[in-house]
């Protein structure tokens, strides 16, 4: 195979890795227009395809150097666009359709949703160097469809709500639940366990069993755990375990 053909073949893999990054937000029109329609568990599930495409596209898109390839498409502000209108604008969409908080506050707190994450996505300081988030990363997505799976109340939801949109524009730090090299592993356990127990409630939305909400929680109590650590006591060491950037073994 020539030099030529190999970097054409190149272009059109970062050209495909972008295409593939863009589906994200067809997958985000059919949650919405599922939201609209009232059909929510489909709603729940399409919002999981946005996710796994979200997961996805950028370790493919490191591996295969998209921006040494395709540089014409930026992938960071085409992943933003999208993560925006998935992770933000349809959540919201649900919150306000559900009424998940109280009617009479939903537009209130949608707004301030969509203002915060907006504001969120156009940080120039979003991660520090050891890739944790600076403020809450706009994971609407996720906290939306937990509230509406756990049943939570409309008082608790707003309250959460308000406190998520407030840290968004602070230097709170969130992990990066994939790129993280410190506790990697309790992460990943972690996170796999939610994400799998979160899947499942949602392909069985509203009839799940009360154990695996139960069982949901662990996330959530997991990430607040680390995201204090990190934030108030990074020198702090617990079991001989830091909660700082850890070197890559040579």
């Amino acid at each position: 195979m020539t030099e030529t053909s190999t970097s054409q073949s190149q272009r059109r893999a970062g050209f495909g890795i972008h295409f593939l990054t863009a589906t994200g937000a067809v997958a985000g029109l059919i949650a919405l227009q599922s939201v609209v329609d009232g059909h929510i568990r489909p709603a729940l599930l399409w919002l999981i395809v946005c996710q796994v495409l979200d997961g996805i596209d950028g370790p493919i898109a490191r591996k295969f150097n998209v921006e040494v390839h395709a540089p014409h498409i930026d992938g960071h502000v085409l992943d933003l666009v999208i993560d925006y209108v998935t992770c933000v604008v349809v959540p919201t969409v649900l919150l306000v359709r559900l009424d998940v908080v109280e009617p009479r506050l939903s537009m209130t707190i949608a707004g301030l949703i969509l203002m915060t994450s907006a504001l969120w996505f156009a940080r120039i300081d979003q991660e520090t160097e050891d890739v944790w988030f600076n403020g809450f990363p706009a994971m609407w997505n996720i906290v939306i469809p937990s509230f509406i799976i756990l049943g939570t109340s409309q008082r608790t939801a707003a309250i959460i709500s308000v406190l998520f949109c407030i840290s968004q524009l602070t230097t709170i730090k969130f992990p990066h639940l994939v790129r993280v090299r410190a506790l990697r592993l309790p992460t990943y356990c972690a996170t796999a366990t939610y994400f799998t127990v979160f899947a499942w409630l949602s392909a069985t939305y509203p009839n799940g069993p009360r154990w695996a909400k139960d069982v949901i929680l662990i996330g959530p109590a997991y990430l607040a755990f680390v995201v204090v650590w990190r934030t108030w006591f990074p020198t702090k060491k617990l079991f001989g375990a830091s909660i700082t950037d850890v070197p890559t073994p040579a």
